[in-house]
């Protein structure tokens, strides 16, 4: 057991992941914080050790030979101080990583350390993501989500594609070096995606724009951190002007289509309830 170690394994992009490699009869180990508190399919290794601190993280690796590096949102904070030391430790025992990556923020300081670390790697960037959506989810169900930058435009991607994708690169040779950006099919805007929802609802969902001022000291209350607010802003309003490229990435890696927003918006149907 334990050819591939999965890190973020209970997210919406890792817990596919483990269960695509569990299901393929490959030793897959699930890297998690507090194994008592988690349930992964029985084929599954659970681990304990947190990437925040790097020291945990030697019994996780002993017999692996490839990382799923999925950094956990919780330790963003933590990159800068331990990113290196995370990554050297990785590299000690595993022969290549893989990373879901973001090429921004944190992802920036992940990246550069693995390119330092001597062995073979692969970054995945997915462009944005159809999970996104689900902080929404109480405002779908009263009918009018209240967001800024309606107008932006995105090609949300479906977590499963991002996860066939990773498992793909994980169990195929030829992705050294490589950097795949990964996006869904078609490009909507943030008000057509909610009217999506909508429909896959049954009920009608109007997008409301609120002043600039009063959406940012909304979303630093719900998000807390300025630093990813002003980014998201930033983000959003050049999509406005510049619509987020669609990628070919899942058809040439895994000869298929990308999965649409409609179809993620339906399977995710009761999350919007």
């Amino acid at each position: 057991m334990g050819e591939f170690l999965v890190t973020g394994p209970t997210g919406d992009v890792g817990r596919h992941v483990v269960s695509q490699l569990a299901e393929a009869g490959l030793g897959v180990r699930a890297l998690v914080r507090d194994p008592s508190r988690v349930r992964l399919p029985p084929r599954v290794e659970v681990a304990g050790g947190d990437l925040a601190a790097p020291a945990t993280l030697e019994p996780a690796l002993r017999g692996v030979e490839t990382v799923f590096l999925i950094w956990p949102d919780r330790a963003a904070a933590a990159v800068e101080a331990v990113a290196e030391t995370a990554v050297e430790t990785i590299a000690k025992h595993a022969r290549r990583i893989v990373h879901l990556s973001g090429g921004l923020g944190p992802h920036r300081e992940i990246e550069r350390a693995i390119r330092w670390a001597g062995v073979p790697w692969t970054f995945l960037r997915p462009t944005g993501c159809a999970t996104d959506a689900l902080e929404w989810a109480g405002e779908v169900r009263k009918g009018v989500v209240r967001r800024p930058y309606g107008a932006a435009a995105l090609a949300p991607v479906h977590e499963r594609d991002v996860a066939a994708v990773a498992v793909h690169v994980l169990t195929s040779a030829g992705h050294g070096g490589a950097t795949y950006t990964i996006s869904g099919p078609e490009t909507l805007t943030r008000a057509r995606q909610a009217r999506i929802i909508g429909e896959a609802v049954g009920r009608e969902v109007r997008w409301e724009e609120p002043p600039a001022r009063r959406a940012r000291e909304e979303l630093l209350a719900a998000w807390g951190d300025p630093v990813a607010v002003d980014g998201a802003l930033a983000r959003w309003a050049s999509f406005v002007a510049t619509p987020e490229p669609v990628t070919d990435t899942v058809w040439r890696l895994l000869g298929r289509r990308a999965l649409t927003f409609r179809q993620w918006a339906g399977e995710h149907a009761a999350d919007f309830g």
